[in-house]
């Protein structure tokens, strides 16, 4: 059954009188919403303003600058009065929010210079729209839904930069049954880019991890006005450094209003368990925060373990608010800090280590203190020995399970203590760590921290898709059998198994990948036997485009304190360092020579950590096209050889897969994997696993420790379905193609997809062809593909029908794209809810330097002998959805080109764009001598369309007024013009919105 929207609306607005919302059906304007936003102001404020004072104060407050607003809105403002006397002001009541008046308005118009926008509902705050509602019918895509949003927000001059609605907080898209929400930003925070990488959306959920999808629960839990008040003062960050909004998850949220109630009611210690990618740090930021406001506790601590974490962290809690905490450069500095009564001293970052050396009255430093006569920090620290002090731990299963908790206990005893983990220590995977030089039995996370006060498993976090499913491949040496579990196999046969199955893992070298050795002898002989392979390789082909290579492990004996600090969370590396360390130097000297002869730097491994950084950075710069990048191609990194580095803590969207030669298990295994299972698109469906160690078994039992609630259901979570089962999949969504195809009267070929009818069918094909499309792609990067299963994908979409499909594809999304920007009046309800999801159709490996290369082979060679031929080349052209704005022009001049010319690339490059350059020139020309205007003041007026990307009307008529036409005749003079002129604008434009353009273009 079809509700419509209004339905959809008016139930909403009832649902929202029932939780004691005003509603205010007069509020249908701009100026409606200016006079309710004065009245609530001058009673809050007990004034009475003048008018041209309250113009004065809307000039003031009213901003394009997202970020600025919302600063307003929480804090005390200033305005000075006609007569010179200053008002200091709030919009809300921002010490308690409960207290403001809730109100809710619907089908509000805004009237501006370029946009005529409707808004469904909207939610006003004392008067200030904070809330905006898009209600869409059942059916409709959310991500269409908020796209749309983000089209609106583009509009210049649109509502929410001229007017009130600069207010807005938060956007909720529902279609009922479906309800999404997301903050609201300036434009670099707040787009869909290429590569399709979305705004952070959230569904909303109870304390369990339950969803809450319906528009009426949504509105019971989230829309209440108390909670509505507390989303937006307290859980809304803005992160000062980005001039960003940032909103908290349902799961941080009551993580941290658990830890708070726990201290309030002072009940002993806890831990919440998040999973690994779950932003821990913004948790563990905002309990810190809001403790700090809490007269009870006299020093909150955020503890780490590592030197690099104490970096990131401060570095991270001082992104979500500037200078809050301070560094803490040595142990003395850190008392001081304790002892200090500074607000700014009452979140303190520090590491475990130096918690310790200040704690331990028996350490060298206070000892040398109390030779030289001076009190020793253990000493000093006695003034804080009765105080109420919260201690935050990081990671907690790396830091507590030594002496450091006792100490602490001992040492304070009204503290109190929380972990945060994404791995906690269980009886099933609780042993010894090596802590501060003694062996310590480990606890469970329990036995230490006595409750658990919120869990969100990595189980909840892939339902959620706010990480990826892995995709796990043990490795079989004769294509049948995996290797013995925990066998070693010989370096050179996984070398050679890396080499063959790289690109398909990482999806055409689109993403990178570690590889996780046992000991740091293994990585060197893997990073010898890598470029030996290599070497050999390009000997035997010329053409072999080599793997960039790098391995970083800790260096022996002389480092710096950075350094040591560093290898204290590193015990595999810890211990091989002490056998023959001087042949370990000199191999890690030699690796680094060769990264420096690779990438033009200068590192040496007497500053490692520099290198270490430069290291990371080169995996993050995956994310960039080689043709953003200065030295194309060399600046980035294929594989990273480690042993226990960057298996912990470690984040890149762009790195999917995991080579993993050595054992592991618990916590360890889910540590490690989960460096490839960060979210980016569905260019990355899973995070990749090729185990060379037949560790199966391991994988099982940790995916059931660590599965929490839902361990019956946990592998299917966990793991993406295998080969065999998407194949049949694959087979499924073609036969629904074709079965389309039928009911169209058509066969089931891709020539005949320009044979549709309506853009209904055009539609029902782009949907069905993607979704074999996102199938093939998730194929694509399995590497544990048989030659039979490789020959049933083929089978059921051969190479040169998939590339003509992807063509046509892209040509339909194309067309259907152009009806989707008219204005709201013509929309199609079959095109409107698309969401064509390009980036499935774009390769990685297929740039334009790949295409212009090609294109250079062709004219180098004689007919019949270039690498690829004319129409082959052009097929690639027409299926990648990079060129889908100019692939007319491309292919147009490869078809031009003649084979044996002798063309090298730089003259293809420069014929190419001399050849777009006059093409737009004879197609404006054209324009021109149709329409009786010269070609020179047409050009100017395109110019200035484009440069400004505004269609000024103006402008517009003045270009017509040589020809002295009446009003009428004019009208349709201007009508015909953009009829021609329009797709010329839109091309010229390359995707960009031309405000006002939208105008012009009418139903074909």
């Amino acid at each position: 059954m079809h509700v419509k929207e209004s339905t959809i609306e008016q139930e909403l607005i009832d649902k929202l009188g029932e939780l004691k919302y005003t509603q205010r059906a007069d509020i249908r304007d701009r100026a409606a919403l200016e006079r309710n936003f004065r009245a609530h102001f001058e009673a809050l404020n007990r004034v009475t303003l003048s008018d041209a004072e309250f113009q004065r104060l809307l000039e003031d407050i009213v901003t394009p600058d997202v970020f600025a607003a919302a600063h307003t809105l929480r804090h005390r403002n200033a305005f000075t009065r006609d007569d010179g006397t200053p008002l200091n002001y709030t919009l809300v009541n921002i010490r308690d929010w409960c207290k403001n008046t809730f109100e809710v308005a619907s089908q509000l118009r805004i009237n501006t210079d370029y946009s005529h926008h409707r808004y469904d509902v909207i939610l006003l705050i004392n008067g200030v729209p904070v809330v905006q509602i898009e209600l869409k019918t059942l059916g409709i895509n959310p991500r269409r839904a908020l796209e749309q949003i983000v089209e609106y927000k583009n509009d210049p001059g649109n509502g929410y930069t001229r007017t009130l609605l600069c207010f807005i907080q938060l956007f909720v898209v529902s279609n009922r049954d479906n309800t999404v929400y997301f903050a609201n930003n300036n434009a670099r925070h707040f787009s869909f880019n290429a590569d399709e990488r979305y705004l952070p959306v959230y569904e909303y959920a109870a304390p369990d991890n339950r969803k809450i999808k319906g528009i009426d629960a949504f509105a019971e839990a989230f829309l209440a006005k108390c909670t509505l008040g507390q989303m937006i003062s307290r859980y809304m960050v803005l992160v000062a450094s980005e001039q960003k909004l940032l909103m908290m998850r349902p799961y941080q949220i009551y993580a941290v209003e658990n830890i708070v109630k726990c201290i309030d009611e002072n009940r002993g210690n806890g831990y919440v368990w998040h999973t690994t990618g779950s932003g821990k740090t913004l948790t563990s930021f905002k309990a810190s925060i809001l403790l700090k406001a809490n007269p009870a506790i006299e020093k909150c601590l955020f503890v780490v373990d590592r030197k690099d974490l104490d970096r990131q962290t401060r570095e991270e809690f001082n992104r979500f608010q500037e200078g809050c905490v301070e560094e803490n450069t040595n142990t003395g500095a850190l008392v001081r800090r304790m002892l200090s009564d500074d607000a700014a001293d009452k979140v303190i970052v520090c590491t475990i280590q130096k918690l310790g050396l200040a704690l331990d009255g028996g350490s060298t430093r206070n000892q040398s203190r109390e030779q030289r006569g001076l009190t020793t920090h253990a000493e000093q620290l006695q003034a804080l020995r009765d105080k109420r002090i919260v201690f935050i731990f990081d990671e907690c299963h790396r830091s507590q399970f030594g002496d450091n908790h006792q100490a602490i206990k001992a040492f304070f005893p009204n503290a109190q203590l929380f972990g945060f983990t994404g791995t906690p220590i269980f009886e099933q995977n609780a042993s010894y760590k090596r802590i501060e030089g003694e062996e310590q039995t480990l606890k469970t996370t329990e036995d230490l921290f006595q409750q658990s006060l919120h869990e969100y498993t990595i189980t909840h976090a892939i339902e959620d898709r706010n990480v990826l499913k892995f995709h796990v491949d043990y490795f079989k040496p004769d294509g049948k059998h995996p290797v013995k579990p925990g066998e070693p196999l010989a370096k050179r046969a996984v070398v050679e198994a890396i080499l063959a199955r790289h690109h398909t893992a990482t999806g055409g070298r689109r993403f990178n990948a570690l590889l996780a050795t046992a000991s740091i002898n293994d990585a060197i002989e893997y990073y010898a036997l890598f470029k030996t392979a290599q070497a050999e390789k390009q000997q035997a082909d010329p053409d072999y485009v080599p793997l960039n290579i790098a391995a970083v492990f800790s260096p022996p004996a002389d480092v710096s304190a950075d350094v040591k600090q560093l290898q204290e969370d590193l015990p595999q590396e810890q211990a091989d360092n002490k056998r023959n360390p001087e042949e370990k130097k000199a191999a890690l000297a030699a690796i680094i020579g060769d990264y420096n002869a690779a990438f033009g730097t200068n590192h040496r491994i007497e500053e490692f950590d520099g290198y270490y950084q430069d290291v990371q950075q080169r995996i993050k710069d995956q994310q960039f096209p080689n043709a953003d990048l200065p030295r194309k191609g060399r600046e980035k990194l294929d594989i990273v050889i480690v042993v226990d580095m960057l298996l912990t803590g470690f984040d890149s969207k762009y790195l999917n897969t995991l080579y993993v030669d050595k054992n592991l298990k618990h916590h360890g295994l889910i540590q490690a994997f989960s460096r490839t299972n960060r979210v980016l698109n569905d260019t990355k469906p899973y995070g990749n696993i090729l185990d060379f160690r037949g560790q199966q078994k391991e994988v099982d039992a940790a995916i059931a420790l660590f599965s929490g609630v839902k361990a019956e259901q946990a592998r299917t979570i966990w793991l993406v379905d295998t080969a065999p089962v998407v194949i049949e999949k694959l087979k499924e969504a073609r036969d629904q193609l074709d079965s389309f195809m039928a009911s169209q009267g058509l066969s089931g070929k891709p020539e005949d997809i320009a044979n549709l009818k309506g853009d209904a069918a055009r539609a029902g094909f782009v949907e069905r062809f993607k979704q074999v499309q996102k199938l093939k792609v998730q194929l694509d990067q399995y590497t544990d593909l048989t030659p039979e299963q490789a020959q049933q994908i083929d089978q059921v979409l051969p190479r040169d029908e998939l590339n003509a499909f992807r063509g046509a594809y892209l040509e339909t999304a194309q067309r259907l794209r152009a009806q989707q920007a008219k204005p709201d009046g013509k929309k199609n309800e079959d095109i409107d809810q698309l969401d064509f999801e390009f980036v499935l159709f774009a390769s990685a490996t297929i740039d334009y330097d790949y295409i212009m290369k090609l294109a250079a082979d062709i004219s180098m060679q004689p007919a019949g002998k270039a690498s690829m031929s004319r129409e082959q080349l052009i097929g690639l052209i027409a299926g990648d959805a990079k060129f889908i704005d100019e692939r007319e022009e491309i292919s147009e001049y490869v078809r031009g080109l003649k084979a044996g010319a002798g063309l090298d690339e730089a003259a293809i490059r420069a014929g190419y764009e001399a050849f777009k350059q006059d093409k737009a020139a004879r197609a404006l020309a054209a324009v021109a001598e149709t329409h009786g205007l010269p070609v020179a003041r047409l050009q100017a007026f395109v110019e200035a369309v484009l440069a400004r990307r505004i269609l000024d009307g103006e402008a517009l008529t003045e270009l017509l007024a040589p020809l002295e036409l009446g009003w009428k005749a004019r009208a349709q003079k201007e009508e015909a013009l953009m009829d021609e002129l329009t797709p010329l604008l839109r091309k010229r434009a390359g995707g960009r919105e031309i405000a006002g353009l939208s105008a012009y273009e009418t139903e074909k």
